[in-house]
């Protein structure tokens, strides 16, 4: 596997982090976090303007002709800043199912306002039974004569409060958690019939519950191919985890460097800190979980991309170890720290948290294990 990157992409990451330096420093970010909606529209017209919402979709779409390599780059710059704008759900998961459905067009009605930055969108596939699993869906759609009538409940939707449309998934036949008969249909959430209940989680994102009440749609809004939906949620969520796993590594980093710098700041005995053997051991292992983290990163992102059959699985490894090694280095970081690295006014806690949530998107460490040893001896 070739791992370096093209001069495109270096200039892209580059650009990011300049950003991320110039404009994102934690102070900034508890102002953010602080808003109503959790995120700065001023930044997000900013990520429009230096083309990084265009970055996943074709060219054919208006957009740079990215993959999942550039989603990557992009991500781990955003991880080491906790940036809270819903790159991931609008752009990546939104974005993403429309660009890879055959509703041409959806494509044409949403892809350019979500390019401009006009556009914010969701999608809502969670259910309050569903744990981890796409296929278990319960909300409905039934046929109607003009379309279909969705009902149901989504939960902990990314951007939920925030998005112009969402895209939902519903069962147009079998049952319950049957692979075939899931559909995904494009609404908007002002429609007749959408109750958006905002909240936040506990690193301070905001998401949604979306009751849906005999919400009509017509045949139009199907953004997959009826009783098919299942195939493009999974190809999508895929990149989406390789996505969410290259934030981590950002953050992981950044709590690495952050303590490093703080046990050569703090004495103790009228030595710094850093002096200790017993501590450099301890950062040491740190780094080796950057590290490792970093390697399966690249590994699970460049099969992806060339299409291995061991993508799934290469994934699945890869979600495994961020979440052990998030819980890994938030405890190391804040101990290091000590008392103070369990405060709000301190970047560690804050970092930790999100970590915990990574772990908790798109299936937790055990979940994924589970799904790992399936796939090994299948």
């Amino acid at each position: 596997m070739d791992f370096t990157f093209t001069e495109e992409q270096n200039m892209l990451k580059d650009s990011v982090a300049r950003f991320v330096q110039d404009n994102y420093d934690f102070d900034s970010r508890c102002k953010i976090a602080d808003s109503e909606e959790g995120f700065s529209r001023d930044h997000w017209n900013t990520f429009a303007e230096l083309g990084w919402l265009s970055i996943p979709f074709t060219e054919e779409q208006g957009g740079f002709g990215g993959g999942v390599i550039d989603n990557m780059l992009v991500m781990e710059e955003f991880g080491q800043a906790l940036v809270l704008e819903p790159y991931l759900a609008t752009v990546l998961l939104f974005g993403g199912l429309l660009s890879k459905s055959s509703n041409v067009a959806l494509q044409e009605q949403c892809i350019a306002p979500v390019i401009e930055g006009t556009l914010q969108g969701a999608f809502a596939y969670t259910e309050s039974q569903s744990r981890f699993a796409l296929n278990d869906v319960q909300t409905s759609a039934q046929k109607t004569a003009d379309g279909f009538v969705l009902t149901g409940e989504k939960v902990m939707v990314i951007n939920g409060g925030s998005a112009d449309k969402i895209i939902v998934s519903a069962r147009t036949s079998g049952k319950s958690c049957d692979a075939e008969g899931i559909s995904l249909f494009l609404i908007d959430s002002a429609a007749a019939g959408v109750t958006v209940k905002r909240y936040r989680t506990m690193d301070g994102q905001c998401v949604a519950n979306i009751v849906l009440d005999n919400v009509a749609v017509n045949s139009e809004a199907l953004v997959s191919e009826l009783d098919q939906g299942l195939t493009l949620m999974s190809s999508v969520v895929q990149e989406a985890i390789i996505a969410v796993s290259a934030e981590a590594l950002g953050a992981m980093n950044k709590l690495l460097f952050t303590t490093v710098v703080y046990t050569k700041a703090r004495e103790q005995f009228g030595v710094a800190i850093s002096s200790f053997q017993v501590l450099q051991h301890r950062m040491v292992d740190m780094f080796s979980t950057c590290e490792e983290v970093r390697s399966l990163l690249y590994r699970a992102a460049c099969s992806v991309a060339e299409g291995s059959d061991e993508a799934e699985k290469n994934v699945m490894a890869l979600k495994v170890k961020v979440g052990n090694a998030g819980k890994y280095m938030g405890g190391e970081a804040m101990q290091l720290h000590g008392g103070m690295g369990m405060t709000d006014e301190l970047d560690v806690g804050h970092y930790a948290k999100r970590l915990r949530m990574i772990n908790t998107l798109f299936g937790d460490s055990d979940h994924c294990q589970q799904r790992f040893a399936q796939l090994s001896f299948a």
